[in-house]
């Protein structure tokens, strides 16, 4: 069934509102089961009796001494095994997202990017039953316009 969903591409431009961020590119990627975000400095927390994590976020890539500390309470450890084959325990954090007219929770692993073009992975899971991928296209989820 196609009714009702949205055609995006293979990049997108989202939003992560808790840690403040706006305009993020993503690479839309069907062959990854859960969303991976690049982020520095890890760091297990306590937050109120609630196990965490803080790291550093740099959302802008063409300016990396843009940096973003945020933190979030750690919704999973899981064992995710990267496109190259190698295997590394992730924190897994539940976070709102906003892509075009569209807001709802996804799951994302924390690591590092570093090394690829894009700061974040749009996994499967982020993508459910509401979108359809056109890999021939980008950037089309529009925003609706602000009243």
């Amino acid at each position: 069934m196609t009714e009702n969903k949205t055609i995006i591409g293979r990049l997108e431009s989202i939003s992560l509102p808790k840690m403040g961020i706006k305009e993020l590119q993503v690479r839309v990627d069907t062959g990854a089961k859960t969303s991976s975000l690049h982020v520095d400095n890890i760091q297990k927390i306590i937050i109120d009796g609630v196990h965490s994590v803080s790291f550093d976020i740099h959302p802008d890539s063409h300016n990396v001494k843009n940096i973003k500390k945020c933190t979030a309470p750690i919704s999973d450890i899981r064992k995710i095994k990267s496109s190259n084959g190698t295997s590394e325990q992730r924190y897994v954090i539940t976070t709102p997202i906003i892509m075009g007219s569209e807001k709802w929770s996804i799951e994302i692993t924390l690591t590092d990017r570093s090394d690829m073009s894009y700061l974040m992975l749009f996994g499967r899971e982020a993508l459910g039953s509401r979108f359809l991928v056109d890999p021939s296209q980008v950037f089309l989820a529009k925003s609706e316009p602000s009243e």
